[in-house]
């Protein structure tokens, strides 16, 4: 469920939740301008300045999905609520306790309004700038390798799903992969900001004898659908690729795997469990555990990254921990509702009626649910097929030690189960800024090279067989 180059996608509760309940998020009124792009101001706090980047992009269905940057604390990707109401922006970032109200001048370049935490408040005005992604895609060179634009059917759900497949210059056949994206909605290139993870990771394959599919999540880009399914759900998807794969005679049958980050490893593992199963699978930073440890992880690892205390911190989870066993046990969805949105405000005075009645709805909806209660290790005894499982050491989102070795155990019974860990790589498999490349001046976020480089070799060890 569902992910930060110091990431968060999900680096906490409300940040897993808003990304994988994006469909609840309402409609642009047609009095605000666009808001696709990059927003980005001063935040003035006691002792300095702090820049804040928020990350705009339409879906398909009207909706927005928005991220958070504060580079200056290495927040990176905090998933934000979005509201609009007349001319009004409304912007929440609950695992972090921020909220920001603000109006888009008429010329569409300005965003006034007030920023609010507990105990401090301040105005900010932010700036607008076009995503810069959409111009390096016009920039592109043409690849040493063959590009066709894809539908296929998933039948089971009754959707359309849109992407590409990437294959290598020659005759063939060649090793095949169907890259899965992590929770939210999300492109055929997985796009998180200005980085296309899933984009990179097909580039470097594919030049390297390997053929790739990848699509844009339902809801999002061509794919039909709402982009509200849960883990299970997504399998068929999973699926509706390898089929279409199958049916290609380019592609070798017998070596046709599976590539998921975050959620989407999880998807691949489910997947793998299910009959007419992938040949491999990669699961890059899987969830290991249960749903609920998942947030109260998350949430524990974003307040410290944010600088709270201890006690803070200690006191956050017990409220969290509270609510969720609220949800658990209240099978009422208005009552569950009600009592949510009562701890909402009673934990964030600045949260109004409205927000934490919205904020309720979407934590007792069926796919948060079904994240609290999903067990990512039920599956794994049935799965036979190699496996190789990757996490990053810098990970806030998924923690490398305790996911892995619960994935591990859970798949015990499988012999050809490869596990590593990825020094200093975070939740997008970006390494240190310090190693990223310079472009234009600036350095530029890349996928790490030594990750492609694992996920390449072991894929072709497999097609060796």
């Amino acid at each position: 469920m569902k992910f930060a180059q110091y990431v968060f996608k999900i680096m906490c509760l409300l940040a897993v939740l808003s990304t994988a309940q994006a469909a609840a998020r309402p409609t642009a009124p047609v009095d605000v301008p666009p808001l696709d792009g990059i927003w980005k101001g001063p935040l003035k706090v006691p002792g300095g300045q702090l820049e804040v980047v928020f990350r705009f992009v339409k879906l398909a269905g009207g909706e927005y999905f928005a991220t958070l940057d504060v580079p200056q604390q290495k927040v990176k990707n905090m998933t934000v609520k979005v509201t609009l109401a007349t001319d009004t922006v409304q912007l929440l970032a609950e695992e972090a306790g921020t909220r920001f109200s603000g109006t888009v001048a008429p010329d569409g370049k300005t965003m006034s309004g007030t920023w609010q935490q507990p105990g401090f408040k301040t105005p900010v005005v932010l700036t607008f700038a076009p995503l810069p992604v959409l111009s390096d895609k016009k920039l592109r060179l043409t690849p040493p390798y063959r590009e066709e634009e894809i539908q296929f059917s998933n039948l089971t759900a009754n959707l359309r799903l849109a992407g590409v497949l990437t294959v290598p210059a020659g005759p063939g056949p060649f090793p095949a992969v169907v890259l899965l994206s992590d929770t939210g909605p999300h492109d055929r290139d997985g796009t998180v900001g200005d980085f296309a993870p899933l984009a990179q990771l097909a580039d470097f394959l594919t030049r390297r004898g390997i053929a790739v599919l990848r699509f844009d999540d339902r809801g999002v880009g061509k794919s039909t659908g709402a982009p509200s399914a849960t883990t299970a759900d997504l399998v068929s998807d999973a699926q509706a690729g390898l089929n279409l794969l199958r049916t290609r005679p380019e592609i070798d049958l017998s070596h046709l795997g599976l590539v998921g980050h975050g959620e989407g490893g999880n998807v691949a593992l489910l997947t793998a469990a299910q009959p007419l199963p992938p040949a491999y699978v990669v699961a890059m930073a899987a969830y290991g555990l249960p749903g609920r440890d998942i947030v109260l992880q998350q949430q524990t690892a974003t307040l410290r990254t944010l600088g709270t205390e201890a006690s803070q911190i200690e006191l956050a989870i017990k409220r969290q921990t509270a609510m969720l066993e609220i949800i658990r046990q209240t099978t009422d969805n208005a009552q569950a509702q009600a009592i949510v949105a009562n701890m909402l405000k009673q934990s964030n005075n600045s949260i109004d009626n409205a927000t934490a009645q919205t904020s309720a709805a979407e934590m007792t909806s069926p796919r948060y649910r079904y994240f609290l209660a999903f067990d990512p290790l039920a599956k794994l005894p049935v799965v036979a097929c190699p496996v190789l499982l990757l996490n990053g050491t810098n990970d806030l989102t998924v923690n490398a030690d305790a996911n892995l070795n619960a994935l591990a155990k859970g798949l015990k019974a499988n012999k050809a189960v490869t596990v590593r860990k990825v020094p200093g790589i975070n939740h997008l498999f970006q390494p240190d800024p310090s190693q990223w490349p310079i472009v234009a001046g600036q350095p530029q976020a890349n996928f790490s090279p030594f990750a492609q480089e694992s996920i390449r070799a072991w894929i072709m060890e497999q097609a060796k067989k």
